[in-house]
Protein backbone atom coordinates (compact mmCIF):
# COMPACT_ATOMS: atom_id res chain seq x y z
CA UNK A 1 0.00 0.00 0.00
CA UNK A 2 1.32 3.48 -0.79
CA UNK A 3 1.41 6.35 1.66
CA UNK A 4 -1.40 8.68 1.92
CA UNK A 5 -1.26 12.07 1.86
CA UNK A 6 -3.49 14.46 3.94
CA UNK A 7 -3.15 18.17 3.40
CA UNK A 8 -4.77 18.95 6.95
CA UNK A 9 -6.29 17.60 10.13
CA UNK A 10 -9.80 17.41 9.08
CA UNK A 11 -9.08 15.37 6.01
CA UNK A 12 -6.88 12.95 8.06
CA UNK A 13 -10.06 12.61 10.69
CA UNK A 14 -12.26 12.13 7.65
CA UNK A 15 -10.06 9.50 6.31
CA UNK A 16 -9.99 8.10 9.83
CA UNK A 17 -13.64 7.92 9.83
CA UNK A 18 -14.31 6.29 7.14
CA UNK A 19 -12.11 3.83 8.06
CA UNK A 20 -14.66 2.95 10.77
CA UNK A 21 -17.16 1.87 8.65
CA UNK A 22 -15.30 -0.85 7.70
CA UNK A 23 -12.94 -1.44 10.51
CA UNK A 24 -13.72 -1.86 14.74
CA UNK A 25 -10.64 0.15 15.55
CA UNK A 26 -8.15 2.40 14.58
CA UNK A 27 -4.25 1.97 15.84
CA UNK A 28 -1.67 5.43 15.07
CA UNK A 29 1.58 5.03 15.94
CA UNK A 30 3.21 8.78 15.30
CA UNK A 31 6.32 10.34 17.35
CA UNK A 32 5.78 13.27 19.57
CA UNK A 33 5.24 16.56 18.30
CA UNK A 34 3.33 14.76 15.16
CA UNK A 35 -0.06 16.06 16.36
CA UNK A 36 -1.30 13.23 17.89
CA UNK A 37 -3.71 15.10 20.49
CA UNK A 38 -4.49 17.86 17.73
CA UNK A 39 -5.79 14.97 15.83
CA UNK A 40 -8.06 13.61 18.95
CA UNK A 41 -9.15 16.79 19.28
CA UNK A 42 -10.20 17.16 15.60
CA UNK A 43 -11.96 13.78 15.53
CA UNK A 44 -13.80 15.09 18.48
CA UNK A 45 -14.83 18.64 16.80
CA UNK A 46 -15.91 16.19 13.80
CA UNK A 47 -18.31 14.37 15.85
CA UNK A 48 -20.14 17.53 17.46
CA UNK A 49 -23.00 18.64 15.52
CA UNK A 50 -24.36 21.73 18.33
CA UNK A 51 -24.88 19.91 21.77
CA UNK A 52 -24.70 16.16 19.99
CA UNK A 53 -21.45 14.61 20.13
CA UNK A 54 -20.31 11.17 19.26
CA UNK A 55 -16.80 11.03 20.78
CA UNK A 56 -14.84 10.41 24.47
CA UNK A 57 -11.63 10.94 24.68
CA UNK A 58 -8.77 10.38 26.70
CA UNK A 59 -5.79 12.74 26.13
CA UNK A 60 -3.50 15.66 27.86
CA UNK A 61 -6.90 17.50 28.18
CA UNK A 62 -8.44 15.11 29.62
CA UNK A 63 -5.80 14.42 32.41
CA UNK A 64 -6.10 18.46 32.95
CA UNK A 65 -9.46 17.66 34.26
CA UNK A 66 -8.10 16.80 37.43
CA UNK A 67 -5.47 19.29 39.74
CA UNK A 68 -3.71 18.89 42.95
CA UNK A 69 -4.54 21.13 46.20
CA UNK A 70 -1.24 20.41 48.27
CA UNK A 71 -2.73 22.44 51.12
CA UNK A 72 -0.01 24.43 51.62
CA UNK A 73 -0.62 26.19 54.51
CA UNK A 74 -2.15 23.03 56.80
CA UNK A 75 0.23 20.28 55.14
CA UNK A 76 -2.42 17.41 55.62
CA UNK A 77 -5.20 18.05 53.13
CA UNK A 78 -4.11 17.07 50.02
CA UNK A 79 -6.90 16.14 47.88
CA UNK A 80 -6.85 15.69 43.71
CA UNK A 81 -9.70 18.34 42.56
CA UNK A 82 -12.28 17.32 39.82
CA UNK A 83 -13.02 20.32 36.96
CA UNK A 84 -17.07 19.80 37.81
CA UNK A 85 -18.00 21.99 35.28
CA UNK A 86 -16.63 19.65 32.24
CA UNK A 87 -19.34 17.45 30.51
CA UNK A 88 -16.39 14.19 31.18
CA UNK A 89 -17.97 14.05 34.59
CA UNK A 90 -21.89 14.53 33.54
CA UNK A 91 -24.11 12.20 35.53
CA UNK A 92 -21.36 10.59 37.90
CA UNK A 93 -22.79 11.28 41.27
CA UNK A 94 -25.59 8.92 40.72
CA UNK A 95 -23.46 6.48 39.36
CA UNK A 96 -21.29 5.05 41.89
CA UNK A 97 -18.24 5.72 40.36
CA UNK A 98 -16.15 4.26 43.83
CA UNK A 99 -16.89 1.10 42.83
CA UNK A 100 -16.22 0.98 38.80
CA UNK A 101 -13.28 2.62 39.48
CA UNK A 102 -11.70 0.08 42.34
CA UNK A 103 -11.64 -3.03 39.88
CA UNK A 104 -9.24 -1.09 37.92
CA UNK A 105 -7.07 0.79 40.29
CA UNK A 106 -6.02 -2.42 42.27
CA UNK A 107 -4.95 -4.34 39.30
CA UNK A 108 -2.36 -1.37 39.03
CA UNK A 109 -1.88 0.29 42.55
CA UNK A 110 -1.99 -0.43 46.10
CA UNK A 111 -3.80 2.92 46.78
CA UNK A 112 -7.76 3.84 47.68
CA UNK A 113 -9.57 6.80 47.34
CA UNK A 114 -12.49 8.53 48.41
CA UNK A 115 -14.97 10.94 46.28
CA UNK A 116 -16.54 13.80 48.03
CA UNK A 117 -18.84 15.11 45.32
CA UNK A 118 -19.89 18.26 47.29
CA UNK A 119 -16.60 19.37 47.13
CA UNK A 120 -15.73 17.80 43.73
CA UNK A 121 -12.90 16.61 45.27
CA UNK A 122 -10.65 12.92 45.65
CA UNK A 123 -8.90 11.71 48.69
CA UNK A 124 -5.69 9.02 48.79
CA UNK A 125 -5.23 6.70 51.38
CA UNK A 126 -2.93 3.47 51.68
CA UNK A 127 -2.50 1.18 54.50
CA UNK A 128 0.71 0.37 55.63
CA UNK A 129 2.30 -1.98 58.28
CA UNK A 130 3.92 -0.36 61.26
CA UNK A 131 5.78 -2.10 64.02
CA UNK A 132 3.59 -2.43 67.42
CA UNK A 133 4.26 -0.95 71.00
CA UNK A 134 6.86 -3.84 71.73
CA UNK A 135 8.42 -3.97 68.43
CA UNK A 136 8.39 -7.62 67.72
CA UNK A 137 4.31 -7.65 66.16
CA UNK A 138 2.54 -5.42 63.40
CA UNK A 139 -0.74 -4.49 62.58
CA UNK A 140 -2.20 -2.37 59.48
CA UNK A 141 -3.09 1.55 59.72
CA UNK A 142 -4.68 3.11 57.13
CA UNK A 143 -2.86 6.90 56.30
CA UNK A 144 -5.51 9.27 54.58
CA UNK A 145 -4.66 12.35 52.53
CA UNK A 146 -1.80 11.23 50.81
CA UNK A 147 -0.04 12.62 47.65
CA UNK A 148 0.35 9.88 45.28
CA UNK A 149 3.26 9.48 42.92
CA UNK A 150 2.84 10.75 39.39
CA UNK A 151 2.38 7.41 37.82
CA UNK A 152 -0.06 6.67 40.52
CA UNK A 153 -2.07 9.41 39.54
CA UNK A 154 -2.11 8.88 35.98
CA UNK A 155 -3.39 5.18 36.54
CA UNK A 156 -5.73 6.15 38.58
CA UNK A 157 -7.08 8.98 36.07
CA UNK A 158 -6.62 6.59 33.32
CA UNK A 159 -9.16 4.06 35.54
CA UNK A 160 -11.72 6.76 36.03
CA UNK A 161 -11.91 7.04 32.12
CA UNK A 162 -11.99 3.18 32.13
CA UNK A 163 -14.80 3.21 34.63
CA UNK A 164 -15.94 5.75 32.47
CA UNK A 165 -16.11 3.66 28.78
CA UNK A 166 -17.44 0.81 30.36
CA UNK A 167 -20.49 3.01 31.60
CA UNK A 168 -20.70 3.56 27.94
CA UNK A 169 -20.24 0.33 26.75
CA UNK A 170 -23.07 -1.02 29.03
CA UNK A 171 -25.77 1.95 28.66
CA UNK A 172 -25.84 3.93 30.84
CA UNK A 173 -27.85 6.91 30.57
CA UNK A 174 -25.54 9.92 30.88
CA UNK A 175 -23.16 8.47 27.97
CA UNK A 176 -25.57 6.69 25.46
CA UNK A 177 -24.36 9.31 22.87
CA UNK A 178 -20.71 7.70 22.90
CA UNK A 179 -20.28 6.01 19.33
CA UNK A 180 -16.43 6.46 19.77
CA UNK A 181 -13.28 6.65 21.94
CA UNK A 182 -10.28 8.06 20.83
CA UNK A 183 -7.80 7.50 23.02
CA UNK A 184 -3.95 9.06 23.09
CA UNK A 185 -1.30 7.88 25.24
CA UNK A 186 -2.57 7.19 28.16
CA UNK A 187 0.79 5.98 29.65
CA UNK A 188 3.14 8.89 30.35
CA UNK A 189 4.89 7.98 33.71
CA UNK A 190 4.27 3.80 34.02
CA UNK A 191 7.43 1.68 33.55
CA UNK A 192 7.01 -1.20 31.44
CA UNK A 193 5.32 -4.10 32.94
CA UNK A 194 2.43 -1.67 33.70
CA UNK A 195 2.34 -0.30 30.06
CA UNK A 196 1.86 -4.22 28.93
CA UNK A 197 -1.24 -4.52 31.17
CA UNK A 198 -2.91 -1.32 30.36
CA UNK A 199 -2.85 -2.29 27.11
CA UNK A 200 -3.94 -5.77 27.26
CA UNK A 201 -6.71 -4.83 29.67
CA UNK A 202 -7.77 -1.56 26.99
CA UNK A 203 -7.66 -4.56 24.00
CA UNK A 204 -9.78 -6.65 25.81
CA UNK A 205 -12.26 -4.05 26.93
CA UNK A 206 -12.17 -2.99 23.34
CA UNK A 207 -12.30 -6.96 21.20
CA UNK A 208 -15.38 -8.15 24.05
CA UNK A 209 -17.86 -5.60 23.18
CA UNK A 210 -19.51 -4.48 20.30
CA UNK A 211 -21.07 -1.36 20.49
CA UNK A 212 -18.31 1.25 20.64
CA UNK A 213 -15.28 1.33 18.11
CA UNK A 214 -12.27 2.42 19.25
CA UNK A 215 -9.50 4.89 17.79
CA UNK A 216 -6.04 4.85 19.80
CA UNK A 217 -2.61 6.71 19.30
CA UNK A 218 0.66 6.57 21.12
CA UNK A 219 4.38 7.60 20.18
CA UNK A 220 5.16 4.40 22.97
CA UNK A 221 6.40 1.45 20.88
CA UNK A 222 6.17 -1.44 23.73
CA UNK A 223 2.45 0.06 23.96
CA UNK A 224 1.92 -0.09 20.46
CA UNK A 225 2.92 -3.63 20.15
CA UNK A 226 1.02 -5.34 22.69
CA UNK A 227 -1.90 -3.51 20.84
CA UNK A 228 -1.16 -4.39 17.55
CA UNK A 229 -1.18 -8.22 18.77
CA UNK A 230 -4.38 -8.30 20.97
CA UNK A 231 -6.15 -6.33 17.62
CA UNK A 232 -4.41 -8.35 15.24
CA UNK A 233 -7.50 -9.27 13.22
CA UNK A 234 -7.31 -7.36 10.05
CA UNK A 235 -10.79 -7.38 9.39
CA UNK A 236 -11.84 -5.66 12.07
CA UNK A 237 -8.74 -3.55 12.84
CA UNK A 238 -6.75 -0.47 11.10
CA UNK A 239 -2.87 0.17 12.09
CA UNK A 240 -1.21 3.08 10.82
CA UNK A 241 2.39 5.04 10.95
CA UNK A 242 1.50 8.69 11.16
CA UNK A 243 3.95 11.17 10.21
CA UNK A 244 4.06 14.62 9.17
CA UNK A 245 6.15 16.41 6.00
CA UNK A 246 6.87 20.06 7.81
CA UNK A 247 8.18 21.49 4.80
CA UNK A 248 4.96 20.79 3.05
CA UNK A 249 2.70 20.90 6.09
CA UNK A 250 1.30 17.46 5.03
CA UNK A 251 0.15 14.57 7.15
CA UNK A 252 1.37 11.12 5.95
CA UNK A 253 -0.22 7.82 6.59
CA UNK A 254 1.19 4.68 6.38
CA UNK A 255 -0.06 1.14 6.48
CA UNK A 256 1.52 -1.13 8.77
CA UNK A 257 -1.21 -4.29 8.46
CA UNK A 258 1.13 -6.03 5.69
CA UNK A 259 4.36 -6.16 7.96
CA UNK A 260 5.36 -5.68 11.20
CA UNK A 261 6.42 -2.61 12.15
CA UNK A 262 9.94 -1.88 13.17
CA UNK A 263 9.30 -0.88 16.70
CA UNK A 264 10.56 -4.54 17.37
CA UNK A 265 14.20 -3.01 16.85
CA UNK A 266 13.55 -0.86 19.82
CA UNK A 267 12.20 -3.92 21.87
CA UNK A 268 15.15 -6.05 21.52
CA UNK A 269 16.99 -3.74 22.55
CA UNK A 270 15.28 -3.52 25.51
CA UNK A 271 15.09 -7.16 26.17
CA UNK A 272 18.85 -7.38 25.53
CA UNK A 273 19.44 -4.54 28.17
CA UNK A 274 17.30 -6.49 30.65
CA UNK A 275 19.44 -10.19 29.82
CA UNK A 276 22.78 -8.13 30.35
CA UNK A 277 21.80 -6.80 33.50
CA UNK A 278 20.75 -10.03 35.04
CA UNK A 279 16.79 -8.28 35.99
CA UNK A 280 14.83 -10.66 33.91
CA UNK A 281 11.23 -10.69 35.14
CA UNK A 282 8.29 -12.69 33.62
CA UNK A 283 6.95 -9.61 31.19
CA UNK A 284 10.41 -9.45 29.38
CA UNK A 285 9.03 -13.02 28.05
CA UNK A 286 5.91 -11.71 26.91
CA UNK A 287 8.42 -9.22 25.07
CA UNK A 288 10.46 -11.84 23.33
CA UNK A 289 7.39 -13.80 22.64
CA UNK A 290 5.90 -10.83 20.46
CA UNK A 291 8.91 -9.75 18.60
CA UNK A 292 9.46 -13.52 17.37
CA UNK A 293 5.59 -14.20 16.55
CA UNK A 294 6.23 -10.63 14.36
CA UNK A 295 9.11 -11.93 13.11
CA UNK A 296 7.67 -15.45 11.96
CA UNK A 297 4.87 -13.37 10.39
CA UNK A 298 7.13 -11.09 8.29
CA UNK A 299 9.21 -14.80 7.01
CA UNK A 300 5.65 -16.50 6.04
CA UNK A 301 5.95 -18.79 9.24
CA UNK A 302 2.74 -19.99 10.40
CA UNK A 303 4.62 -19.95 14.40
CA UNK A 304 6.94 -18.05 16.29
CA UNK A 305 9.07 -21.49 17.01
CA UNK A 306 10.04 -21.88 13.04
CA UNK A 307 12.17 -18.00 14.81
CA UNK A 308 13.77 -20.43 17.52
CA UNK A 309 17.08 -22.04 17.01
CA UNK A 310 16.63 -25.98 17.00
CA UNK A 311 19.90 -27.24 19.44
CA UNK A 312 21.16 -30.72 18.39
CA UNK A 313 19.88 -32.20 21.07
CA UNK A 314 16.17 -30.54 20.69
CA UNK A 315 15.67 -31.27 17.08
CA UNK A 316 12.20 -29.95 16.86
CA UNK A 317 12.75 -27.20 18.97
CA UNK A 318 10.20 -28.29 21.68
CA UNK A 319 11.53 -27.34 24.47
CA UNK A 320 12.57 -23.34 24.49
CA UNK A 321 9.12 -23.23 22.62
CA UNK A 322 7.53 -24.56 25.94
CA UNK A 323 9.25 -22.23 27.82
CA UNK A 324 8.63 -18.84 25.75
CA UNK A 325 4.79 -20.32 26.43
CA UNK A 326 4.49 -20.89 29.31
CA UNK A 327 6.64 -17.62 30.86
CA UNK A 328 4.72 -15.38 28.37
CA UNK A 329 1.32 -17.23 29.66
CA UNK A 330 -0.70 -15.54 26.57
CA UNK A 331 -2.39 -13.01 28.49
CA UNK A 332 0.11 -10.69 29.87
CA UNK A 333 -0.35 -11.50 33.24
CA UNK A 334 1.92 -9.02 34.49
CA UNK A 335 -0.24 -6.96 37.52
CA UNK A 336 2.28 -8.50 39.82
CA UNK A 337 6.10 -9.16 37.98
CA UNK A 338 8.28 -11.65 39.18
CA UNK A 339 11.79 -11.99 38.61
CA UNK A 340 12.90 -15.01 37.02
CA UNK A 341 14.97 -18.11 38.35
CA UNK A 342 18.26 -18.38 37.31
CA UNK A 343 17.96 -21.18 35.02
CA UNK A 344 15.22 -19.49 33.31
CA UNK A 345 17.39 -16.21 33.05
CA UNK A 346 19.73 -18.24 31.11
CA UNK A 347 17.15 -20.07 28.94
CA UNK A 348 15.87 -16.39 27.93
CA UNK A 349 19.65 -15.21 27.62
CA UNK A 350 19.84 -18.29 25.47
CA UNK A 351 16.87 -17.70 23.01
CA UNK A 352 17.55 -14.07 22.69
CA UNK A 353 21.06 -13.97 21.53
CA UNK A 354 20.41 -17.05 19.38
CA UNK A 355 17.74 -14.80 17.61
CA UNK A 356 20.02 -11.72 17.05
CA UNK A 357 22.90 -13.89 16.13
CA UNK A 358 20.44 -15.74 13.59
CA UNK A 359 18.87 -12.72 12.24
CA UNK A 360 22.11 -10.05 12.01
CA UNK A 361 20.95 -6.95 13.35
CA UNK A 362 23.66 -4.19 13.68
CA UNK A 363 26.09 -5.20 16.33
CA UNK A 364 26.18 -1.67 17.76
CA UNK A 365 22.73 -2.14 19.02
CA UNK A 366 24.01 -4.41 21.78
CA UNK A 367 27.14 -3.46 23.20
CA UNK A 368 28.84 -6.26 25.41
CA UNK A 369 28.58 -4.02 28.71
CA UNK A 370 25.81 -2.49 29.59
CA UNK A 371 25.31 0.14 32.45
CA UNK A 372 23.89 -1.36 35.71
CA UNK A 373 20.49 -0.64 35.88
CA UNK A 374 19.39 0.33 39.76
Amino acid sequence: MTDMNFNSLDELVNQIRDDLDNAKHVLIYAYNGTGKTRLSMAFKEAGRQGETRDTLYFNAYTEDLFTWDNDLEGDSQRVLRINEESRFFAGIQELEMENRIRPFLHRYADIDFTIDYEQWTINFSREVQVKTEDDNQFKTENIDNIKVSRGEENIFIWCFFMAIVQLAIDGAEAYNWVKYIFIDDPISSLDDNHVIAVATDLAQLLKHQSTIQGIVSSHHTLFFNVLWNELRNKNQSKRYFLGKNKEANKYILRDTCATPYFHHVAVLTELYKAGQTGKIYSYHFNMLRSVLEKTASFHGFPNFSSCIKQDSDDIDGIIHTRLVNLLSHGNYSLYEPQELLEENKDYFRKILGDFIEHYAFNPDLFPEEIEEIS
